[in-house]
C-alpha cells in the first residue's frame, strides 16, 4: 500500500516523532545529543523551521515546529536525519538504517493544542523515569522556555511570546503551564494524532486541514 502524502501547511506547528530501527539506541553519549541538536539547529535555520520545543530520549526524539514553506520540514529532516545517521554509523563501527522508517508528524492546531503539546514533549523524560522534574533532564527545550536559558535551537512561538511581556515574565508563566499534569484526554488526543498522522485540532481545524490537501483527512474510528 502507498504511503499516504503528508499535509505540512506553512506557518503551522507539527509535531514530529522519529524513533530508532527497531526502538534501538540513537544517543549514545553527550557528545552524540550535542552534535544531534547542532545539525537541527543548522538544518532548521537553512530550510525555514522554526523549533519551539524538543526533547532527545535515548531511543527517539519529539519536536514541535513550525515549517516556513509545505517543503521545508522534510527538506530539513532529511538534512539532519542523514547527517547523523552517517555520523552514528561510523562512530558506532555500525550499518544499515538508524532510523524506524520515515518520521511521524502531526499538524497541530496552534490556539487548542501548542502548549500541551510542548508540555507532552518537555515531560517525556518524567513520564519514562529518566527525570524527577522537566528541568532536571538536559536534553529538552524546557530549560529555554521555562528558565529563559539560551538556547540556539529554540524560537519561540508568537503564542509563547505573547504569554507576558517581558522574557522573565514568560517564563514564569510558562513555567506556571506545569503546576498541574497534563490531562489524559490530552495526552491521548496527542498521541492518537501523532501515531495515526492526523491533524491534531477541533473539527474545523481539520476541514482546513483537508481542504489543503484536497482530499479528507480525518481519524479513522475505531472497531
Amino acid at each position: 500500500m502507498p504511503r499516504r502524502p503528508r499535509v505540512f501547511l506553512p506557518g503551522h506547528p507539527v509535531h514530529v516523532v522519529q524513533r530508532g530501527n527497531n526502538r534501538g539506541t540513537i544517543f549514545f553519549g553527550p557528545k552524540d545529543a550535542q552534535n544531534y541538536l547542532d545539525w537541527l539547529r543548522e538544518a532548521a535555520t537553512e530550510h525555514g523551521v522554526a523549533v519551539h520545543a524538543y526533547v532527545l530520549m535515548t531511543n527517539h526524539i519529539h519536536l514541535l515546529v513550525s515549517p516556513e514553506t509545505a517543503h521545508a520540514l522534510p527538506r530539513a529532516m532529511r538534512h539532519v536525519n542523514w547527517r547523523y545517521s552517517r555520523y552514528v554509523n561510523e562512530s558506532q563501527g555500525r550499518t544499515g538504517s538508524l532510523w524506524e522508517g520515515r518520521y511521524r508528524a502531526s499538524l497541530i492546531e496552534a490556539d487548542a493544542y501548542f502548549f500541551a503539546c510542548s508540555r507532552y514533549i518537555e515531560l517525556n523524560p518524567v513520564r519514562a523515569g529518566m527525570a524527577a522534574t522537566p528541568a532536571a533532564y538536559r536534553w529538552s527545550s524546557y530549560k529555554a522556555n521555562a528558565e529563559g536559558k539560551a538556547d540556539p535551537v529554540v524560537a519561540p512561538h508568537q503564542l509563547y511570546t505573547d504569554l507576558a511581556a517581558t522574557a522573565d515574565q514568560r517564563a514564569m508563566a510558562y513555567r506556571g503551564l506545569f503546576d498541574g499534569a497534563l490531562p489524559e484526554d490530552a495526552l491521548g488526543a496527542i498521541r492518537d494524532a501523532i501515531n495515526g498522522g492526523w491533524p491534531l485540532g477541533r473539527a474545523s481545524f481539520t476541514a482546513l486541514v483537508s481542504r489543503h490537501a484536497g482530499r479528507p483527512i480525518t481519524r479513522r474510528k475505531r472497531r
